[in-house]
């Protein structure tokens, strides 16, 4: 064995004579390379722990959770980015548009009452949406309410129709995690059928929280809501499987769970939905609509 080690020294000494290459260079290179890859794979590693709970969770994010662990390894943001684009691991958005929203019915729609309103504290304003997250075979639905300040979900339901039931109980489940009762409360949403029906504005009036509706039938209107449909949809790919109605409500139990408590907010100043909730110190980021309207997502 030493006789192959020496001739390979050997051979290796003659050719960097050959090229002009100093054999000290030559070797500094070697271990250099072989310290950016070791730094890469514990970088992928890194990734890839945080992933499993959130596939598509994007690059700014990412770094904001294990920026202390990139610290250690000297990884700025710039670096994750290329190590991620070196390894086909960026995240590219998608938008898919399913029409949820019957508004020719003979319920009354309320105006819009947020349109100008600066948003400063939780539980000033809810907003509600329903999204499709089923297939030809399964067919399924998600209603959500969401709080415009904290982006914290304060309600959800997972049902195989469009029927108001789903909402009512979506509703239900927002007014028991609701925290600050003494607050005065707007529900805004589209100008569906299930948010206009009886039953649904009697539930609003019983807790003394007003109405207030999109007009322009834009989906940047309610802006807001349609961002946590794409997040739950395009992060935690709640859309993408076909499973049954119970898997489903599983899986959007879980994914509702790690956004709430885990997953990093951009315009909460990079705090979870649940931290942004109890507080109402920091300032909400505002969205321009009109970049909202060029852009093909909103990301939050």
């Amino acid at each position: 064995m030493d006789y192959f080690k020496e001739q390979h020294k050997e051979t290796l000494v003659s050719t960097c004579d050959l090229l002009g290459v100093n054999r000290q260079v030559y070797y500094r290179s070697i271990k250099s390379i072989q310290h950016k890859q070791l730094i890469a794979q514990q970088v992928i590693d890194l990734v890839r722990s945080i992933r499993n709970l959130m596939p598509k969770l994007g690059t700014r994010k990412l770094y904001h959770l294990l920026e202390q662990k990139l610290m250690v390894l000297k990884v700025g943001r710039d670096k994750l980015f290329r190590i991620l684009k070196a390894n086909h691991m960026l995240i590219k958005p998608k938008r898919s548009y399913h029409i949820t929203t019957d508004s020719h019915h003979r319920f009354r729609k309320h105006k819009n009452i947020v349109s100008d309103l600066e948003i400063v504290r939780p539980e000033q304003v809810w907003v509600s949406d329903i999204t499709y997250i089923g297939n030809r075979a399964n067919p399924s639905y998600l209603a959500l309410i969401t709080d415009a300040y904290s982006k914290k979900i304060m309600g959800y339901n997972v049902s195989n129709t469009l029927n108001m039931e789903g909402s009512l109980q979506a509703l239900s489940m927002a007014l028991k995690n609701r925290k600050y009762q003494a607050k005065s409360l707007i529900h805004h949403s589209d100008r569906g059928l299930q948010y206009c029906s009886n039953e649904y504005q009697v539930l609003l009036k019983l807790n003394n929280i007003k109405a207030s509706m999109t007009e322009k039938y834009d989906p940047y209107e309610n802006a807001i809501a349609e961002s946590i449909n794409g997040i739950l949809k395009q992060e935690f790919d709640i859309a993408k499987h076909s499973s049954n109605l119970e898997m489903k409500q599983k899986m959007v139990k879980n994914a509702v769970e790690i956004y709430n408590q885990i997953r990093p907010h951009l315009s909460n100043a990079m705090l979870t939905p649940i931290k942004m909730h109890n507080q109402s110190v920091l300032k909400r980021k505002q969205y321009n609509t009109k970049k909202l309207k060029d852009a093909s997502i909103l990301k939050l």
